[in-house]
């Protein structure tokens, strides 16, 4: 149980920290009618879109009589548990406050969390609410929020964010070479976990974000057995990122370096680590329902934990980078698929007639990239009638090719991120 009194502190701290702290604008509107679960990877900024929301309203004139913050993961409130959630309030009113909006921030942490939720939401409170593992959006929680919480998916940085972190106008970017070159290096290679993006050390500050979520988020809260063996799979799946891998091969090649694990324990720590939001698996459009689900592609959610894990990837960010683009356009629920039959295609979206390849350089000098490429996608508009034919590069490539009657554009990676 939580005493009033450390309850009372850690609110009257939190308002001083969030109206002192600097805010770089990320491309989220909330809207006044609407209670938010805000889920994500650890340090994708979620705390910092709930810090955007609250200087926005104060400075629409409302006070912190009107709202409060409280962090789950801040350690003056380890003794609370789901008993105190009322204290919460009464804590507010006996400050001064009226009825509060409330941001609740890795609400998680607390079981039965999601009854206190749906309390609030019955008695017309506005919430904001942040938790770092998927678990908390199972059937069981969603049937008592009961569609009273609107669920949003947080990620890192998209380069747009990334660029203004930096002070860098987008604008530059079109007519200044270097700056882009500059610019698009950076953020393909560390990524774009919002801490980052100012920091020196970009290596040590992702290491140290890496082991809390494979350590922390992963390892001990599910209390995996074989941390070695779970190490191993990460390291698989990032040389892998380009190709299907199943979990009969990953358990394959763990057991081959001397690392015992089975194929269920291979598939228990890829949803550990789905549900933490490390990795987004994608389906194959072209197979059935069973090889769907278990030769599928793992992409990880941000660019630099690929970097501490491969050298020389530059050809596998390029193409992460552009999954998690689409994953974060069109949502994680098989909207976006990769195509694989007869011909590879590396992304397709369905719905919207899209589909795309990823590439270093796309130059008629080299026929074997060339034909590859383009004749994939040509291949697959002959069996599905997608309009929308794209080919991404990493090198400054722009133009419209024509294959047959078919239009093909291609664009430099960077722009089609701006898009």
């Amino acid at each position: 149980m939580i005493d009033k009194n450390v309850l009372r502190s850690v609110l009257s701290n939190n308002q001083k920290m969030i109206a002192d702290m600097k805010i770089t604008k990320r491309n989220f509107s909330f809207r006044d009618e609407f209670r938010y679960v805000l889920v994500g990877v650890r340090r994708a900024g979620k705390s910092f879109l709930m810090f955007q929301r609250i200087q926005e309203l104060l400075s629409k004139g409302l006070t912190w009589n009107d709202m409060l913050y409280l962090n789950f993961e801040d350690d003056r409130l380890y003794d609370f548990d789901v008993h105190d959630f009322e204290k919460i309030l009464e804590v507010h009113s006996e400050m001064g406050g009226s009825k509060p909006i409330l941001f609740l921030d890795e609400i998680q942490n607390i079981g039965g969390w999601e009854k206190f939720a749906r309390r609030l939401a019955d008695n017309k409170y506005m919430v904001y609410i942040t938790g770092s593992n998927a678990k908390m959006l199972s059937s069981d929680v969603a049937t008592t929020l009961g569609g009273r919480y609107i669920v949003c998916n947080v990620f890192p940085y998209d380069f747009g964010e990334f660029l203004c972190a930096n002070g860098i106008e987008k604008d530059d970017l079109y007519f200044d070479e270097e700056k882009r070159q500059t610019w698009q290096r950076e953020y393909i290679q560390f990524g774009g976990f919002p801490e980052c993006a100012n920091y020196s050390s970009k290596r040590e500050y992702l290491l140290s974000v890496y082991q809390k979520i494979y350590l922390g988020d992963i390892a001990i809260r599910n209390k995996v057995e074989n941390p070695n063996a779970l190490r191993l799979m990460f390291l698989k799946m990032a040389e892998s990122v380009m190709q299907p891998i199943s979990q009969t091969r990953l358990a394959n090649i763990i057991n081959s370096v001397g690392v015992n694990v089975s194929k269920n324990t291979i598939l228990n720590y890829a949803n550990f680590a789905i549900n933490a939001f490390l990795i987004l698996p994608m389906k194959n459009f072209a197979d059935n329902f069973t090889n769907r689900e278990t030769n599928q592609k793992y992409y990880f959610v941000d660019n630099g934990i690929i970097e501490l894990q491969t050298t020389d990837a530059l050809t596998a960010q390029l193409e992460n980078l552009v999954a998690i683009s689409l994953l974060k356009r069109y949502g994680l629920d098989d909207q976006v698929y990769f195509y694989n039959y007869n011909v590879e295609v590396d992304f397709v979206v369905p719905e919207k007639g899209l589909a795309i390849q990823v590439c270093r350089t796309l130059d008629e000098n080299d026929s074997e990239t060339y034909e590859r490429e383009t004749k994939a996608l040509i291949s697959l508009v002959k069996r599905f009638s997608y309009d929308k034919l794209k080919i991404i590069t990493y090198n400054d490539e722009e133009r419209t090719i024509y294959v047959g009657n078919k239009e093909i554009q291609v664009l430099p990676i960077w722009k089609w991120l701006l898009d």
